[in-house]
């Protein structure tokens, strides 16, 4: 489909504009996680932390028991207690998110993932420096007071992606592994064109173009002018060249599009209907034992 530059859509046009631009240039569709499901991933992540610091000091405080009364005293019991949680908090993130690729188990519960400003996957470095930020400055009590906590949860919610003081000093991101698919509306056939679609020749309307022309019917709404008019005058003109004979006179840009694609789908059900009943003619129940064995995965028509 040839079209002039200015008659092209742009990514961002069509609202899909990347939230990530790798060194090299290439743009990543991420969604970066916000302060709701990352609250939700740190209090399971909290909790196994306290399991394992539990766990932890009951053993050192095995070890304490078997020792001597004149070594263990007071200050030497803090002295342990504060040391294991140090560790627990500083060494235990660290080695999970490098182990997991960013995902700890908070994280992968959610759905979520730390990864570089770049793109790219941890290193030990980032995620030593997201667990040390988090110690040294983000947890209340521990090094700084508690008014700590509330100038980070103003940094994430103020931040365009979403990122705390540990992600800012580390140069990391947390994202969302998965985006989701939204929902896109696709008229079905106009019944002032059954007839007209009943009888036209739609062979010549690949699957190539019969997707881009998917695209535009079920995202036009969301498209501004002056590209949703260009891009629905060359998607026109091109499917018309493909098919005979020509829509009724009168028939809208959009409807036209429409009943073309419409009509495509009807016809691949009709003939995926056809074969079965073939096969279950020929083959007395192997249609539907074959249901039953790939059951609950089913064959599915193309989305044009």
């Amino acid at each position: 489909m040839n079209a002039a530059p200015s008659d092209l859509v742009t990514a961002s046009d069509l609202g899909t504009a990347s939230e990530l631009v790798t060194a090299e240039a290439v743009a990543l569709d991420l969604r970066p996680a916000r302060l709701g499901s990352r609250a939700i991933a740190l209090g399971i992540d909290i909790l196994i932390q306290v399991m394992v610091a539990g766990g932890v000091m009951l053993f050192v405080g095995l070890i304490l028991a078997s020792l001597p009364d004149s070594i263990v005293d007071d200050a030497l019991v803090s002295a342990v207690l504060r040391i294991v949680i140090v560790l627990v908090l500083l060494l235990y993130p660290t080695l999970v998110e490098v182990r997991t690729n960013g995902r700890s188990v908070g994280k992968s519960a959610m759905g979520l993932r730390v990864i570089r400003e770049d793109g790219g996957p941890i290193r030990v470095r980032h995620a030593f420096t997201r667990a040390l930020i988090g110690l040294a400055v983000e947890w209340p009590g521990l090094l700084l007071p508690f008014l700590t906590w509330v100038v980070t949860l103003a940094v994430m919610l103020f931040s365009a992606k979403g990122r705390r003081l540990g992600d800012l000093a580390a140069g990391t991101i947390v994202v969302h592994e998965k985006r989701p698919v939204p929902f896109r509306f696709v008229p079905a056939l106009p019944a002032g064109l059954a007839a007209w679609a009943a009888a036209t020749d739609l062979s010549a309307v690949d699957d190539d173009l019969a997707g881009q022309v998917r695209q535009f019917v079920s995202r036009a709404p969301e498209l501004s002018e002056p590209h949703r008019g260009s891009l629905e005058r060359m998607l026109t003109a091109e499917v018309a060249a493909r098919v005979t004979p020509p829509p009724p006179p009168g028939t809208t840009p959009y409807y036209f599009l429409a009943t073309v694609l419409a009509e495509r789908r009807r016809r691949y059900a009709a003939q995926l209907a056809a074969g079965r009943a073939v096969t279950e003619r020929l083959l007395p129940g192997f249609g539907r034992s074959a249901r039953q064995l790939t059951s609950p995965v089913r064959p599915s028509a193309p989305s044009y």
